[in-house]
């Protein structure tokens, strides 16, 4: 999923005379849910809003446990992410934060399921994050690497907003299109391998991309329905009811109430759109002919005079000046807003080198082009087609795996 949730901002790492630091919010996000599977499914005693084993329908297996095929199968896996993939699996998770990110969210769930089910289904979750990072910078927006939560899912943050509501289906179909193509990979070994787990991956695999499709926002659904018809969030608010029933997951429900208070947003007040704080912190030399009472205390404000435009690789800024201070800085911020205010506030200082450390907050409020949401027909057909068709094709493959009986855990 999207999450959408639901970019980040450049980071500068220097720490000079004027040097500013820019650290705004996250904004968009892509949201990978976890998917509880059935309502009839076996769990834990120590239940939390995770991926839940599949419900054993007692059907008998088709063909004996894998054994050394499936060990070579996950071998196989592993010696390419530590050989040919490991350059660019580092290259994506950078500074190592996500990387670490993923590893605990492995190590959470083989707490309550074995290792492979465990490393397989974080592996699945990050394809399907993968395809929104390709998507995206197929589209020249930079993303950041997925972030992991146990238990909860997967994110990215987007530093600039799309362009149009089809760029956003565009980059919120492409979650679902790699993660469902990592889960047919899945089934394909549990053929060939005859091991239940890789069947169990891939089933776990399919309702995870099929969860996300759902047109209920931030979910993948919810921004792809952006570009074809705003009234598919309809649908959506109905079929959530069901959807927390079948998942039971607690996360599920607060992202469906979530989705009904923007859904009334949108149809049904009038007026600005919703508010937007962007932050950066920033420091400078101390002006030694100012008072000390000018910039001492923990709630000092003070309203700066700033100039707020669009760069030509599409990166909004708020330009601001400190006269007092002979200071002049930019804050990037990661959606188009209607700048109300700006100011700077929570000062710190002068340390030993006369450096005041200082954070400069934007307030506004959100701003969506009336072009918005025009997406020409041609468009809307290619999307409304791969949407259409990837749903059919993850129920097919749920119902050919459910008919087999591939659809719990092995322990």
């Amino acid at each position: 999923m999207r999450g959408s949730e639901r970019e980040r901002q450049p980071d500068s790492g220097k720490s000079s005379e004027n040097q500013a630091f820019p650290a705004p919010h996250p904004t968009q996000q892509h949201l990978a849910p976890q998917p509880p599977l059935g309502p009839d499914a076996q769990r834990p005693q120590q239940q939390l809003s995770g991926a839940q084993p599949p419900p054993d329908d007692g059907r008998p297996d088709r063909k004996p446990p894998g054994g050394r095929k499936s060990s070579w199968a996950f071998g196989a896996v592993l010696l390419f992410l530590l050989s040919k993939g490991k350059v660019a699996l580092l290259a994506l998770l950078k500074f190592g934060k996500p990387l670490i990110s993923m590893a605990v969210t492995v190590g959470a769930y083989a707490l309550i399921y074995p290792w492979t089910f465990a490393l397989g289904f974080v592996a699945l979750i990050f394809v399907h994050e993968l395809g929104h990072i390709l998507a995206a910078r197929r589209k020249k927006l930079p993303v950041s690497a997925p972030y992991f939560i146990p238990f909860l899912g997967a994110m990215i943050f987007m530093k600039r907003n799309p362009k149009d509501a089809a760029t956003e289906a565009d980059i919120a179909l492409g979650g679902p299109l790699l993660g469902s193509l990592g889960a047919l990979v899945c089934y394909g070994i549990g053929e060939w391998t005859g091991s239940r787990i890789w069947h169990v991956l891939a089933y776990v695999g399919f309702f995870l991309n099929l969860l996300n499709l759902l047109p209920v926002h931030p979910l993948d659904g919810g921004r792809i329905s952006r570009a074809l018809s705003r009234w598919m969030w309809v649908v959506g608010a109905v079929l959530g009811p069901f959807a927390i029933w079948y998942t039971k997951s607690f996360l599920f429900l607060l992202i469906w109430g979530w989705f009904l208070v923007q859904t009334y947003r949108k149809f049904k007040q009038k007026g600005e759109g919703p508010s937007h704080i962007a932050e950066g912190v920033y420091q400078t030399t101390v002006d030694p002919t100012l008072p000390d009472w000018y910039y001492k205390g923990s709630q000092h404000l003070r309203d700066l005079p700033y100039t707020a435009y669009c760069r030509m690789d599409g990166q909004h800024v708020v330009e601001f000046q400190w006269e007092a201070m002979s200071f002049k800085g930019e804050l990037p911020i990661d959606q188009a807003i209607i700048v109300k205010r700006v100011y700077v506030y929570q000062i710190e200082g002068p340390d030993a080198n006369e450096k005041l450390t200082f954070k400069v907050r934007a307030e506004g409020v959100l701003f969506e082009p009336d072009n918005y949401y025009e997406v020409p027909k041609r468009t809307k057909w290619r999307i409304g087609l791969l949407y259409g068709g990837l749903a059919v094709g993850l129920l097919a493959m749920m119902w050919i795996i459910q008919q087999a009986g591939w659809t719990e855990i092995p322990r």
